[in-house]
């Protein structure tokens, strides 16, 4: 053992002198050419003055007179160029949009300074909007960045007062300094190649009281740079104009090496790989470096336990990591080697060396008794021992980790919850080796759709029912209390149009959903892609779909706002009866309360404008969708992807064709061949649900109590007391509830009430 000792003391020892021994500077640039300007230092393949001191599109302009860098056509200054992230930090004058120019909507060119010299604008930047009643959209070519809407980034501000007397309207608290009063902060969320910032005022009239309070700026900035309360307020100050060097905006760009390279391979959007065996060979000359490739490019980066300038030979140099040993875990003795580190306890002690005070000092006594070596049976006998063991310690790790994770997720809470019925309790908890024999493990074989709140298989119980099991994304343990109280108030829904909750299990680490299974696709389907749907169906469709969400805002003990109504959560069963589904992002609003502020989440093309923009939840959100659903059935176009030569989305088009009386222009040929009169009792229907003050919406049950009439009107007109009449007055849409008696009797045909007898034979028939 002495002899072993000293052999691995002798190895280290000789390792910490190869990693102490002196190593040639790293280099940052070619021989002669310079490798800094105004402060910055510039890294190949940046750089200036003759073509061999940068690669082909990398030229950077050096204006030494000012002492700045510049980039592209001169208008950006390089504050910081980083290889390691392959990122240039540039420094923009003044704001996007002049606001002496904006006394009416403005769109103006921007990305062009960059995009055209081959940079992307990063993820690590916001959109940062000034001024009073706006909204500014951050938008790009349609179909380029993953959401293929056109719409990077947007944020709306809004002024409730217009005092001189204050100083600045900046408000303070919270991760961001605006919060859209006077100011709004939007994320950029992924890589992007931006061509315009649209502003639109969201109030009519002359502006010039707005921009005489308070001047309007545009940025698109790093992130955090806003945040700084000395500038911001600057920025925001009502009394002066902010001062030159408030004005100069950094931003951060991505770049990467494209010319006199092999192509590039097809990813997908803000996706890598690794490089080409020839892109690598031509790119990237130090040793202990590796070569990716991205959309923009490719790039090299120094291999772990390595640092400098991949692109030049010998410019990943070795890092020692024992002169900060700590930051790299090591809290004992630290020996530095070519490409990395070794970490131990120094001589005399024991313990663990990953933590603070972890070596303690070795006690002497028995550290030179011997292990004895065992007899072969007794080694076969400690071997099976061991597997017999670590059997048992596996499947005991199971049970903990079930447990674990059935107390993570609430299950005490949902079984409290559906106490009061023991029938419910006993099929809504489903144990996890039911659902994973269903789905042959989770095979992605079994996999039959998915969203935006989780993966749908499709599954077999025991008992031979089909069954869609949905795997939530859900993981914020803050969420799962809200989560629980929301199964247990689905479970207890029972509406024909309402895909019916079967059960959850709690044992894995995110909760599991059962529903009914569904074999006939979504009303989506059925509209874009696999033919099309005669009138009547449309036309019971759209009242089911609306029967159930009045079910949902009236008829259970909380109130539920759906909040992601559109036509691929509506799906078709064999007899094309509609079942509304996909409760991820849905709400319970309490009996005492009318809304709920919330993050804004929701499906562009059906999001309510209103709830965008002021983050209030109310039941006319859903109204708005549905009121989107039925311009859907209308058109057969789809909301969010379509978009005309003007700008306008499909319900912008839709109220102003309705408004001209040249409605057919849009309309489905096949609805205006079967549809007759009704089709214009819909179109002002929807027209209702879409208006832009959510208080001039009607009710969902009034939405139901009219459809229902004009589904019994294709054999008896009828007047829908409660329904939602539709008068058309030059361009005004008005809605009113009325009835009508004859003789002194009522008429009130075709109406739908909810009543507790309803109800029990609808769960009589419908059971769970």
């Amino acid at each position: 053992m002495a002899t072993g000792s000293a052999a691995l003391a002798l190895v280290l020892a000789i390792a910490a002198a190869a990693a102490e021994t002196p190593a040639p500077a790293a280099p940052i640039g070619p021989s002669d050419c310079s490798t800094s300007c105004g402060g910055v230092s510039v890294p190949y393949p940046f750089g200036f003055g003759p073509p061999r001191c940068y690669w082909p599109g990398f030229n950077l302009t050096c204006d030494r007179r000012r002492g700045q860098l510049l980039l592209g056509d001169g208008t950006l200054r390089v504050a910081e160029i980083s290889l390691r992230n392959a990122t240039v930090r540039v420094v923009r004058s003044g704001s996007i949009i002049d606001s002496a120019s904006i006394t009416s909507d403005r769109n103006v060119s921007f990305g062009g300074s960059f995009m055209d010299h081959g940079y992307m604008l990063s993820n690590g930047n916001e959109l940062v909007l000034s001024g009073c009643n706006l909204v500014a959209t951050l938008v790009e070519e349609l179909g380029v960045g993953p959401g293929r809407s056109g719409i990077i980034s947007g944020c709306a501000s809004f002024c409730s007062f217009r005092n001189k007397k204050v100083d600045s309207v900046g408000q303070a608290g919270g991760n961001k300094y605006c919060s859209g009063m006077a100011c709004c902060q939007a994320p950029i969320n992924y890589y992007s190649s931006p061509t315009e910032v649209r502003l639109r005022w969201l109030d009519a009239g002359n502006h010039s009281e707005a921009l005489t309070f308070l001047p309007t700026y545009v940025f698109v900035a790093e992130e955090g740079w806003f945040d700084q309360r000395p500038l911001a307020d600057e920025l925001l100050s009502v009394k002066k104009s902010p001062s030159r060097a408030a004005l100069e905006v950094p931003l951060v760009l991505l770049w990467g090496v494209r010319q006199g390279l092999p192509p590039l391979p097809n990813l997908p959007a803000n996706a890598t790989t690794s490089c080409s065996a020839d892109a690598d060979r031509m790119l990237c000359k130090s040793d202990h470096s590796v070569c990716a490739a991205g959309n923009l490019g490719y790039t090299c980066h120094c291999q772990r336990g390595y640092d400098g300038n991949p692109y030049l030979v010998h410019g990943c140099q070795d890092t020692n990591e024992c002169e900060r040993p700590q930051e790299h875990g090591c809290f004992g003795e630290c020996i530095n080697t070519i490409g990395g580190f070794k970490c131990q306890c120094p001589r005399g002690t024991h313990g663990n060396y990953t933590v603070r005070d972890g070596c303690t000092k070795t006690s002497t006594t028995g550290i030179s008794i011997g292990i004895g070596v065992g007899s072969a049976a007794g080694f076969m006998l400690l071997v099976l021992a061991a597997i017999f063991v670590a059997q048992r310690l596996k499947q005991k790790r199971q049970m903990m980790l079930k447990r674990r994770f059935f107390k993570q997720n609430r299950g005490q809470l949902l079984q409290q919850l559906v106490s009061a019925r023991a029938d419910i309790a006993e099929r809504m908890i489903v144990p996890v080796d039911e659902l994973a024999k269903a789905t042959n493990n989770f095979d992605k074989a079994r996999e039959v759709g998915g969203g935006g709140h989780g993966t749908v298989y499709k599954g077999i119980l025991s008992d031979l029912h089909v069954v869609a099991i949905k795997k939530s994304k859900i993981a914020v343990q803050k969420e799962i209390d809200e989560f629980i109280n929301e199964v247990a108030i689905l479970s207890q829904i029972n509406h024909r149009n309402v895909v019916k909750l079967l059960g959850c299990c709690l044992e894995t680490e995110v909760p599991l959903l059962v529903y009914e299974f569904i074999s006939n696709g979504t009303l989506y389907d059925h509209l874009h892609v696999e033919g099309p749907l005669s009138w009547a169906t449309r036309l019971r469709i759209a009242a089911e779909t609306a029967s159930a969400l009045a079910y949902l805002h009236s008829s259970v003990s909380i109130p539920i706002i759906h909040r992601d109504i559109k036509s691929s959560n509506i799906l078709l069963d064999e007899t094309m009866t509609s079942k509304v589904s996909d409760f991820g992002a849905s709400r319970y609003i309490p009996m005492d309360r009318t809304g709920l502020t919330t993050m804004v989440q929701g499906t562009i093309g059906y999001l309510d404008p209103m709830y965008f923009y002021t983050g209030r939840l109310t039941e006319k959100s859903d109204v708005y969708s549905f009121g989107v659903i039925l311009v859907e059935l209308l058109t057969r176009k789809k909301p969010f992807s379509y978009f005309f030569l003007d700008g306008d989305g499909l319900v912008s088009l839709f109220v102003n064709l309705l408004a001209k009386e040249n409605l057919a222009q849009i309309l489905d040929p096949q609805v205006v061949d079967e549809g007759g009169k009704e089709v214009h009792q819909v179109s002002m229907l929807a027209a209702a649900c879409i208006k832009l003050n959510a208080e001039d919406r009607p009710t969902m049950r009034q939405v139901e109590h009219t459809l229902q009439g004009l589904l019994g009107s294709k054999s008896k007109r009828c007047v829908q007391t409660g329904g939602v009449n539709v008068e058309t007055t030059g361009e005004k849409a008005m809605m009113n509830c009325s009835s009508s008696k004859t003789e002194g009797q009522s008429t009130q045909e075709c109406t739908r009430r909810y009543s507790m007898e309803e109800e029990m034979l609808m769960s009589a028939r419908y059971p769970r």
